[in-house]
């Protein structure tokens, strides 16, 4: 379980995208627990709500039905803000550390040959990480 930094979210394959949605629906559930994740509850519930509307934005950017979306209702039922005042969520945990982990786990699945990953999608990642790091690979 991983909530990918965010900003590679426009970047990760569509399955890891889906995947992060099926995450973001389990917290709303249950509010798992995992050594990944764990710091989401140190946090207020909005940034939460922030990210998860990072993740539906990129779903329909890339028109992603989104069957549902009732138990992310259910669990922010209960805020009431304005989210330019929770922005960045999780700035202590989404940080330059974590998103070069993050890159790297993607840049994995890249050379490992994952399937809905293509070179020209792994292209713009690394150029964008390239960009933000100032790295010269």
């Amino acid at each position: 379980m991983r909530l990918w930094h965010t900003e590679l979210i426009p970047f990760i394959p569509k399955s890891q995208l889906l995947a992060q949605w099926r995450e973001l629906n389990s917290i709303f559930v249950k509010e798992d627990k995992h050594v990944l994740i764990n710091y989401i509850y140190e946090y207020p519930k909005e940034d939460l709500y922030i990210y998860t509307q990072i993740v539906l934005k990129e779903m329909r950017a890339r028109n992603i039905t989104i069957r549902t979306i009732d138990k992310m209702d259910r669990y922010f039922a209960d805020l009431h803000f304005t989210e330019n005042e929770y922005y960045p969520p999780y700035s202590r945990h989404h940080n330059d550390e974590y998103l070069t982990i993050c890159y790297y786990n993607l840049y994995e699945k890249y050379i490992r040959g994952q399937k809905d990953f293509t070179t020209e999608q792994f292209e713009a990642l690394h150029q964008y990480y390239s960009i933000k790091k100032g790295a010269a690979f």
